[in-house]
């Protein structure tokens, strides 16, 4: 069994299947505001320290691998899918869920992660 973490941007697609899925569009401080993050994704080390420097990101990690490690453990040979969303997925829903994946990984479940539209192109300033 594995615990599947998705980012994703709702602007880009409707949101993957998930047994949680986390909204992140009015949530922390946006990278894409921010002329010196806007065109780096939640890969980059400077978009993803940004995204856990926010009050309560790291906070919300932690309460999201507590819930998924639970419904990995009480779940009957079916994979557990976390998603997190964002206005264009590139930011703070990529940088969430590599935080997610690396305290999962902790407890030695195993994990695989996918950013759905991490390559896709910047949607517009009027979609923040």
């Amino acid at each position: 069994m594995t615990i599947r973490i998705v980012s994703f941007g709702y602007g880009h697609a409707a949101p993957p299947a998930a047994e949680a899925t986390y909204d992140l569009r009015t949530l922390f401080r946006n990278p894409f505001h921010d002329p010196e993050l806007k065109n780096l994704t939640g890969l980059d080390a400077a978009v993803y320290d940004h995204v856990l420097a926010t009050r309560g990101a790291d906070s919300l990690a932690q309460v999201v691998s507590f819930l998924a490690v639970g419904l990995h453990d009480t779940a009957r040979g079916a994979d557990i899918t976390i998603a997190y969303g964002c206005v264009g997925g590139r930011h703070r829903s990529v940088g969430l869920a590599r935080r997610t994946q690396e305290l999962i990984q902790l407890t030695g479940r195993q994990t695989a992660i996918e950013h759905r539209d991490v390559d896709k192109p910047l949607l517009p300033s009027s979609a923040h």
